[in-house]
C-alpha cells in the first residue's frame, strides 16, 4: 500500500474545539450564558429544538476548515442531546436557523464580516448581534439567498424563536412567549429565594391564624 492510498484512507478530523476562548470577558460570557439558558428554557419541552452555545458548526462534509462557532445557536427539527460539534450532514442537512453573536472589544470588523458571510452562505434564517458595551442590537432575516437587515429591532419578535427583543438603558431585554424576561443565573437564584421567602412568610401567617382560631375554641380548617 503506497503513501497516497494511506493518505486517502485517513479519516477526516472535525475538532470539537477551535482553540479560542468562549468569551473575552465576563460581560460577554454572562450574556452568552443568559441567551443560551433562556432559549433552553423556552424550548425545554420541545424535544426537537437543539440549543447550543459556542459549539463548532461544520456545514460541509470533508471540509473541516469550513466552520464557525456561534455564541448561541438554535436548530429547529433537531433532537436535544450531547454533541461535540454540529456536523450538518449528520443532522439531516439542517442548518441552525437562528444564530446569536455577543460582541466584545476584541471583535474586529473583518472577523464579523466573515461570520456574516458564513451565516448567509450556509442557510441561517435569523442572525442577531448584541454589543453589551454600546447597548446596540442588530438583526438580519433571510430573504431568499440573502440576509436582510431588520430596520427596527426595538420591540422585534423573532419569527422562529417567538422571543421579543428590546434594549432598555443599554441592557438587552429578551422576553419569552410566556411573557417572562430572560434572566441570568444570579437573577434566577434571587427570584427563587424571594419566592421561598414569600412562601415561608405565608405559611407563618397561616399558622398564626390557626392559633388564633384555636385560642377562641374553634377548630381551624385552614
Amino acid at each position: 500500500m503506497n503513501a497516497v492510498t494511506l493518505l486517502n484512507q485517513k479519516k477526516t478530523v472535525y475538532p470539537d474545539s477551535d482553540g479560542m476562548p468562549m468569551a473575552d470577558n465576563t460581560l460577554q460570557f454572562r450574556w452568552i450564558v443568559t441567551i443560551q439558558g433562556g432559549l433552553d428554557a423556552v424550548f425545554a419541552n420541545d424535544p426537537n429544538v437543539f440549543i447550543a452555545g459556542d459549539l463548532l458548526w461544520y456545514p460541509v462534509k470533508e471540509e473541516p476548515e469550513i466552520r464557525q462557532a456561534p455564541d448561541v445557536m438554535a436548530a429547529f427539527g433537531r433532537p436535544k442531546g450531547y454533541r461535540g460539534s454540529y456536523r450538518q450532514w449528520e443532522e439531516d442537512g439542517v442548518a441552525p436557523q437562528c444564530v446569536w453573536e455577543v460582541l466584545s472589544p476584541g471583535n474586529r470588523p473583518g472577523q464579523m464580516i466573515r461570520k456574516f458571510q458564513f451565516y448567509e452562505t450556509y442557510g441561517v434564517e435569523e442572525y442577531y448581534i448584541y454589543d453589551p458595551d454600546d447597548g446596540e442590537l442588530l438583526g438580519w432575516i433571510r430573504e431568499g439567498e440573502k440576509l436582510k437587515e431588520i430596520p427596527q429591532m426595538q420591540g422585534w419578535t423573532s419569527p422562529r424563536l417567538k422571543v421579543r427583543m428590546e434594549v432598555i438603558d443599554g441592557d438587552l431585554v429578551l422576553t419569552g412567549p410566556d411573557g417572562r424576561p430572560f434572566a441570568s443565573y444570579v437573577e434566577l437564584a434571587e427570584q427563587r429565594n424571594r419566592a421561598e421567602k414569600e412562601k415561608h412568610e405565608a405559611e407563618l401567617k397561616l399558622e398564626k391564624l390557626r392559633d388564633q382560631v384555636r385560642s377562641l375554641g374553634g377548630k381551624p380548617e385552614l
